[in-house]
Order: structure tokens, then sequence, then C-alpha cells
């Protein structure tokens, strides 16, 4: 039994016979040509047979893994007909009297180096899109075919890395998970992998490679990264296990999707999904939340090792809003500080740092870093279902300055041209329980209120929610953290606001009703908990007392 290490990009296990996936090895010649003509029409008639067959891939991908995924093969396509990389092979087969398929080649190394060599994670996972496509056009060029299948039986697919459309192009049916020395959690292949909800693991290393062969047995755990090669009986069993535990909940999936979740009595309750990457985005729409109501911005900057430009955070939500296709997604805005540190922020060292400048005492603090986020978020808002929510607060005048600077914000914005939606909702997370004693004149100037249930429990009880030798004074069901629940809820209804809970008790079910009896409008949990709570929100009946 050998384990080799990759990173999960989607949660699942599988266990089964491994299929080495194997490319048609294409061996691309320089040649020289003195009719460079032909060979611009034999480019030509390629390109065109490439664009059928993406055509082809776009249905399919659309039929598995919906409109906003499937939109990696149109831009494919615009990538086929790009000026600059079109060019570059036109003036190469003109210029050098070289065949078309050397010329492609070359260019597509050309670009997928450029690309790769970019500072951003996301443009450097285009490479394998310039890759996939040049690799494309020789096969159309040289009449080659991809890997087919060899089984009927089911099996766990090992490779060296996939392209996005030899992911999508495999039967589902035929694949129990994939697993690749190479890749990139950013890559079209991993998000399309998640959407499909096919169990992987990349970036194993090529080691693996050379240790497996076609009818090996394998164990792919796509929530951990491992790949179990040769497992032993008790491996096995318990693979099996969790493979059983995620089969109950795929019924229960199946049970739930495309209902409303509404209570026996007839009251909607929406219950969105907590993620802190547009990563999780995957593990969003396999559990049919209903929208994410909390994306953890600060992740952006935890993971970088500078400030994230406004261009780069803009790609980010952009990315989210699109693939969430018009449901609803709730941004945090920045929270760093207490338990949230980042070197490069240059924080003094503070005695009380939960108590300290963190969260939106920081972004006032630092208006330049709140206004690059502000605008990188209102620019995203023009591509989906945005709604922007600050953290931290306990003044009223905290909440009209960050008013301010998004009146500040939109106006800049106007003025050069730059869209972004008037509809963005702006809310506020009550997590101080200054927040919900003043809830009543906060409610009136947003949109609504999403408690953060750790926080409000940690300065309601004065207890560290890092110290584990005060768990049991913790008590996250103490009647005075619900009350101040309750107390805002009363507030966003006065108003005509909704409101939300975003910590840790809103996947709480025995809590739920409670919830729901105070006035709670939507329950944002992790993804694994989203089918839990809904199954529980659909089996209450407020009308009983």
């Amino acid at each position: 039994m050998t384990t080799y290490k990759g990173k999960g990009v989607y949660g699942a296990v599988a266990v089964g016979k491994i299929s080495v996936f194997k490319r048609q090895d294409v061996q691309v010649k320089r040649e020289k040509v003195e009719n460079t003509d032909n060979e611009l029409k034999r480019l030509e008639d390629a390109k065109a047979a490439a664009i059928t067959q993406l055509g082809e891939i776009y249905e399919k991908a659309l039929k598995e893994v919906g409109e906003a995924n499937a939109a990696i093969f149109d831009i494919h396509m615009m990538m086929v007909e790009d000026e600059d990389y079109n060019d570059a092979i036109v003036e190469m087969i003109t210029s050098q009297n070289v065949n078309a398929e050397y010329a492609v080649a070359i260019t597509g190394d050309n670009f997928a180096e450029m690309f790769a060599a970019m500072d951003d994670a996301y443009m450097q996972a285009r490479s394998a899109d310039v890759r996939d496509i040049s690799n494309r056009i020789i096969n159309c060029l040289m009449s080659s075919v991809t890997n087919e299948e060899k089984s009927n039986e089911p099996v766990i697919i090992c490779a060296d890395d996939l392209a996005p459309s030899e992911t999508v192009s495999l039967d589902k049916d035929k694949v129990l998970a994939f697993v690749t020395a190479h890749g990139s959690s950013n890559s079209h292949t991993a998000i399309l992998a998640r959407n499909m909800n096919i169990p992987a693991i990349i970036g194993v290393g090529e080691e693996f490679l050379s240790a497996v062969k076609d009818g090996d047995i394998a164990v792919a755990n796509g929530f951990t990264g491992e790949f179990i090669l040769d497992p032993d009986a008790e491996t096995i069993e318990a693979a099996e296990m969790k493979r059983a535990e995620e089969q109950e909940k795929k019924e229960l999936l199946q049970k739930l999707k495309g209902k409303e979740n509404i209570t026996l009595d007839g009251r909607k309750i929406n219950v969105y999904a907590n993620i802190g990457s547009a990563d999780n985005i995957g593990a969003v729409l396999l559990n049919d939340a209903g929208g994410i109501g909390l994306f953890r911005s600060e992740f952006l900057y935890l993971e970088n090792s500078d400030y994230p430009t406004e261009d780069e955070q803009f790609k980010i939500y952009k990315r989210v809003l699109e693939s969430m296709a018009g449901k609803k997604v709730i941004i945090r805005t920045l929270d760093i500080g207490a338990d949230k540190q980042c070197d490069y922020f240059n924080m003094p060292k503070e005695e009380n740092p939960a108590l300290g400048i963190r969260a939106i005492r920081l972004c006032l603090n630092r208006p330049e870093i709140f206004r690059t986020q502000l605008r990188a978020l209102f620019r995203a808002s023009a591509f989906g279902n945005l709604g922007i929510m600050f953290p931290m607060i306990a003044n009223v005048w905290e909440l009209e300055e960050i008013l301010a600077v998004c009146e500040s914000v939109k106006a800049e914005l106007k003025k050069d041209s730059i869209e972004y939606s008037e509809e963005t909702e702006l809310g506020i997370m009550i997590e101080t329980p200054a927040a919900a004693l003043i809830s009543h004149k906060l409610a009136p100037m947003v949109d609504f209120f999403s408690v953060g249930t750790n926080d409000l429990t940690q300065y309601t009880l004065a207890c560290d929610r890092q110290n584990p030798d005060i768990d049991r004074f913790c008590d996250t069901h103490h009647e005075a953290v619900i009350k101040l629940i309750e107390m805002a809820a009363e507030s966003a209804h006065r108003y005509g606001k909704w409101i939300g809970i975003c910590g840790e008790l809103a996947a709480d079910t025995t809590l739920t009703e409670t919830f729901l009896r105070i006035g709670i409008d939507e329950l944002s949990v992790s993804p694994s908990f989203v089918l839990k709570v809904r199954d529980t929100v659909r089996s209450i009946d407020l009308s009983k007392n």
C-alpha cells in the first residue's frame, strides 16, 4: 500500500480499478514548405473543424455542468479566432516557410508560457487552455484522435493532466474519479470536475504516474487529497463506509433538489452557504444552496504576499457572481485582525486583539485599502446578484461613514463610465452586543442584517473563542445571545429588512426552530450542512406552539 498526496478539488471518495489516460503520441516536426498558401488553407480548415468539435463539447457541458461552466468552451472557440494568436501562427508560416502543425505548436507553447509567467494565479491557469486549443488544432491538422476509454467498467482515470475538453468528454458513468500529476485548483478542469461531481485530486506528482498501471486497485479521497495505491482491506472498508455516507447525502439531495425551503405551515426560508474561496463554488452548487450568504473576502489577502489589487479582486468576485448565475452572493468586506493576522499589513501588537483594530475598524483607519476593495466589488456587481456586508459594526457613525465611502466610490465609477449595479444590497453583521442593542437605529440605514453568532457569543459572554480552557463557560445557546438575535430580528422586520445568520449556530439544527420563531429569514452554513438544514426547515410547523 502506497499513499500519494495531492490536492482534493472535489470532496468525494472513489474505490476501484485504475485506467491510465494516454493521449495519442503525436510528434510535430518542423518541415519546410514551398506553398504557404496551401498551409494557410489547411490551417483555416483545421480551425473550422476545431470550432465544430468545441461546439459539440459546449452542448455536452451545457447539459452536465450548466451555462456558467460551459462558457469556457465558448471562450475556447474565441481563443481559436484570437487575432494575436492567429497573426503569430500566420507570420511563422509565411516568413519561415514552415508547416502549419509546427507553427501552431510553437505559437501555442509561446502563448502558454506567457500566461504561466504572469503573477495572477487565474491567468497562470489559462496556460492550460492555450495548450488545449493548440493541441486540438494540431490534431485536426493531422486527423488525430484523443484517448478512447478502454473499458465499460467504471475506473479511476490517472493522467499527467487533463485539458478542460478532455474532462467534459469523459463519460461520467464510466469515471469513478480522476487523479492528475499536475494541475491547478484555479484551472477550468478543476472547476468542471467540481461541477460534474467527479471526485478529483490534482498535483499528486510525477512519481505516481510511473507506479500506476491499468487494472491496479486504488482509493481516491477527494476530501483529503490522498491517492492510495494497492490499499489494504481495512483502508478499502473505511473508504466504502465514507462512500455510503456520501450516497445517503446524494439521496437526500435528490429528495430536496429544486424544492423550496418551506416550513409545514408555509413560511419560506433561504438556506445559503458560507465559503472562503472561489474554489468552493462547486460545493455550493453540489449541495443545492440557494446562494452564498457569506464569502469571506479576507482569504484573498491572507493567501497573498502583498495587497491584492483592484483588478485581482474584481476577477475573483466576478467569477463567483457569474458562477452563481443570478443567485444571491453576499461578500463580506475585509475582516483582518484578531485571530486573522497578515504580515504585510504591519499591524501593531495589541494586548486584546479581538477588541482592537480589526474588520471595519481597520478599513476605516486605512481608507485606501477599503476603497480598493469597494471599487472591485461594485465593478463586479454588474455581473450578478451581489450583496456587500460590513463586519464588526458597533456605532451609527461607523455605518454613516461606510455609506458615504460607498457613494463616493459609485460616483467615481459613474464618472469613469464603469458599469455597476444600483441594485446591490448593503448590509451589516450583527456580531457585537452594541449592534444588536442599537439595531433599531441601524436597520433603516441598510438592506439586511446577518448575525455572526461566533463573535456575538464571544463578546456577549466575555469568552475568548480561541481559548479551549473556557469551553464550558462559552454557552452558545445562552439566553442572552438568543435575546440579542431576537432584538435584531424585531428591528429588521420593523423596517421591512431581512435578517439572516451566518455563524456556526446556523448549522445547529437543535436551534433551527427557535431561530425561525424569532424571525430569522435566512440561514447560511458550510456547504456540507446545507442539505441537513434544508431538511430540518421543511419539517418544522411554526403554527404549533
